[in-house]
């Protein structure tokens, strides 16, 4: 059984700093692309970072300098490090992946940025 846990966020103050976690169990992350998305309330799901099956990395523009996504195949584990948080970045962030024509979620986490 695949499953995508989420741990970190939290609430902090504008220009501080969270990072988010997001560990896989039933499927190796290694190789494959993982998305990390937001959704705030009222807005659509916005894709924040990718970590693609080479490595390569991409981001949306509002958080390209800010936002870090990085994968550590030992502990099965991809991570996105935010900087210099702001209130716009308030959401809830899941991370994805799709596997065999199945697309898996972890549980959700809130940031919460206050101004």
């Amino acid at each position: 059984q695949v499953q995508l846990v989420q741990s970190g966020g939290g609430l902090v103050q504008a220009g501080g700093s969270l990072s988010l976690s997001c560990t896989a169990s039933g499927i190796a992350l290694t190789f494959r692309t993982i998305y990390w998305y937001r959704q705030a309330p009222g807005k659509q799901r916005e894709l924040v970072a990718t970590i693609n099956r080479d490595g390569s990395r991409n981001y949306a523009d509002s958080v390209k300098g800010r936002f870090t996504i990085s994968r550590d195949n030992a502990k099965n584990t991809v991570s996105l490090q935010m900087n210099s948080l702001k209130p716009e970045d308030t959401a809830v962030y899941l991370c994805n992946t799709i596997s065999g024509g199945s697309a898996y979620w972890g549980q959700g986490t809130q940031v919460t940025v206050s101004s």
